[in-house]
């Protein structure tokens, strides 16, 4: 099996040469290693109809750098995060989305993912939230999310209540016409979405290495 999986930007200030890389984390190379999955990064839409018809399914990976709202018709607010270096990886995940979309081809987003799927589908977000964020602590951030019946999740965990771990200062205010609200949490965030062969989680499941949730995922829909 191929995936594809978008690499991320980052500016690395310190280095004098190479500033503007993109980077994976090593989280998701152990998993797929082990799921004998092979991983096919992608960091541009070029040869993009060869790319669908090669690969088995689409991930979209959490991102440092927020959604422009203007893709949800908002105006930026102070709390969120532009590149001032580059600016394309909206397009990116757009893009990638429509097309293994089209192409029918399961696709599963991840932190930014899940919200860069809501905001291709026509939903908006919430451009900052309060108590959902590691950034800058000691410890990881958790909460209980509450899972509803009949969905990816609880097919999963065979329960409705399941501990995450929190990396997002945003999260989805309007959901996308057609997708299902799969979790919340306690304090209403939104934290899964599905509709047919989609699949977005707020929280990252590679950062706890939870196998169960990556087997069941290509279990069912691959």
């Amino acid at each position: 099996m191929i995936l594809a999986i978008t690499l991320r930007y980052d500016f690395y200030e310190n280095d004098k040469h190479f500033k503007e890389r993109f980077y994976l984390s090593k989280c998701f190379k152990d998993i797929f290693e082990k799921l004998n999955i092979l991983l096919l990064p992608v960091v541009s839409t070029t040869e993009l109809k060869k790319l669908v018809k090669i690969c088995d399914g689409l991930l979209v990976t959490g991102r440092a750098i927020d959604i422009n709202p203007k893709y949800y018709n908002e105006e930026t607010t102070n709390e969120t995060n532009l590149s001032d270096t580059y600016n394309s990886e909206d397009e990116l995940d757009f893009t990638l989305i429509k097309a293994f979309h089209k192409a029918n081809k399961p696709i599963l987003g991840i932190c930014a993912g899940i919200q860069a799927i809501n905001v291709c589908f026509g939903g908006s977000l919430y451009q900052n939230i309060e108590n959902h964020s590691s950034k800058n602590k000691e410890n990881v951030t958790m909460h209980t999310i509450n899972i509803e019946p009949n969905s990816f999740l609880e097919k999963c965990y065979n329960t409705n209540q399941i501990n995450v771990n929190s990396f997002h200062h945003q999260a989805i205010k309007k959901v996308a016409n057609n997708f299902k609200i799969t979790a919340t949490s306690d304090d209403g965030i939104i934290e899964a979405i599905e509709y047919n062969n989609i699949v977005g989680v707020q929280w990252h499941p590679e950062k706890s290495y939870d196998m169960d949730f990556f087997k069941k995922y290509f279990d069912i829909y691959f």
